[in-house]
């Protein structure tokens, strides 16, 4: 009957499903791009490398008192963490920079970072052809480039590059390799990029070679396996403050990529809870709509009650029914909001880099959570309804 009674009316049924609906799509909706962003973050910090470490030179806060020793990370620093630091795989210091790359009559401005051997394995690239810059390209500043795959295609097409002469800041490198596609981390285009030998750019690009040896931009350290990174990250530390004779703070900050996505995945789950919150809120307002609805309905069906109970119904009968119309509104509701949801984040996915997603068990909460709310706001009309006295109801109708 309750069924029966909610198809007859259509357009009040849809009205009042309307606020369950959209609090169920937002709910789903904010979840899904929050999942989405948490996954985005981790994806872009493994594509950095794993297990891996970063030092960068300086400290904001550092006070230093260190006489006349390097205020920048030279190539010796890396040196010294490949050959003391028991707790780590592969070193790879970085020189980057940004110079204009032509040839032939193709012109870009491009990134380009000087890179040891051991570049490849610390940082998870991979060789698409050719080869990647050798022990033998740095100790003789060789004048050679591996281009990452978007930069090659820029520059190349569909042409085989290898044997070709590009020029980067005028100077002619001889292409001897190019990458397999890496994508983006943070806004940065990995395959948008030209590797060059670290002597060479340090040499002859920007000339990064101080009294102190061969300044670099960061170190990238691979540590031996996900347990050893907090051993590395103290061993690398006491290596370098004893190395710059540091007494106070430290004119170098270690980064650990396994803290750094922790933090992500806390801020990015946050925001989850924050978002999915916000459109619980609007569930919420949607529930108290299914009330508002279902008293004016117990208003207009009077008549229908007091027909009812004069025919034998019980209080509890009424109560059963409008209980019922009152969660089939809300779950019905539930059901097509969890439906525009997941079209929303399947769009979304569609047309943004964002691979939104939502789990099985938050739909199953959501649409179990959207039926409660009618349960919960469905009690107040089915009590009123269920009290109202046959004869008065009658009368009044």
């Amino acid at each position: 009957m309750a069924t029966t009674t909610l198809v007859a009316n259509k357009l009040r049924s849809s009205l009042t499903m309307l606020g369950i609906i959209i609090g169920n799509a937002s709910v789903i909706a904010m979840v899904g791009i929050g999942q989405g962003t948490q996954k985005l973050a981790t994806e872009q910090f493994q594509s950095l490398g794993t297990n891996v470490l970063f030092i960068v030179p300086g400290n904001q806060d550092a006070q230093r008192n260190r006489g006349d020793i390097p205020k920048t990370l030279v190539l010796a620093d890396a040196q010294a963490i490949a050959n003391l630091v028991p707790s780590i795989s592969e070193v790879a210091p970085q020189i980057q920079t940004r110079q204009p790359v032509t040839y032939s009559n193709k012109n870009t401005n491009t990134q380009i970072i000087g890179a040891t051997p051991e570049f490849l394995a610390v940082r998870s690239f991979d060789i698409a052809t050719g080869r990647f810059i050798s022990e033998l390209d740095l100790q003789q500043s060789n004048q050679v480039v591996v281009l990452g795959s978007d930069l090659a295609s820029k520059l190349f097409g569909d042409r085989n590059p290898i044997g070709e002469r590009i020029r980067i800041k005028n100077i002619s490198f001889s292409v001897i390799g190019v990458t397999l596609p890496k994508g983006s981390s943070f806004g940065n285009n990995q395959d948008d990029t030209a590797f060059i030998p670290l002597t060479t750019v340090a040499n002859r690009i920007v000339g990064r070679t101080s009294p102190y040896g061969v300044e670099i931009s960061f170190i990238s350290v691979s540590a031996k396996n996900a347990e050893s990174l907090g051993a590395a990250e103290f061993q690398i530390t006491n290596l370098l403050r004893l190395r710059h004779k540091i007494i106070s703070e430290d004119d170098f900050t270690v980064r650990n990529q396994k803290d750094a996505l922790q933090i992500a995945n806390t801020v990015t789950g946050a925001l989850t809870m924050m978002l999915a919150a916000i459109a619980g809120i609007s569930l919420l307002v949607g529930g108290i709509g299914v009330m508002n609805i279902m008293l004016v309905s117990v208003t207009e069906r009077t008549q229908e009650i007091g027909l009812r109970k004069a025919i034998g119904a019980t209080q509890g009968d009424i109560l059963f029914q409008f209980l019922i119309e009152a969660i089939i509104l809300s779950a019905v509701g539930g059901i097509v909001g969890t439906l525009l949801g997941i079209g929303s984040i399947s769009l979304i996915s569609l047309l943004t880099p964002l691979k939104a997603a939502v789990s099985p068990v938050v739909v199953i909460v959501a649409v179990s959570v959207s039926g409660g709310i009618g349960l919960f706001f469905g009690v107040v009309p089915a009590r009123r309804a269920a009290k109202l006295d046959p004869i008065v109801a009658l009368r009044s109708a």
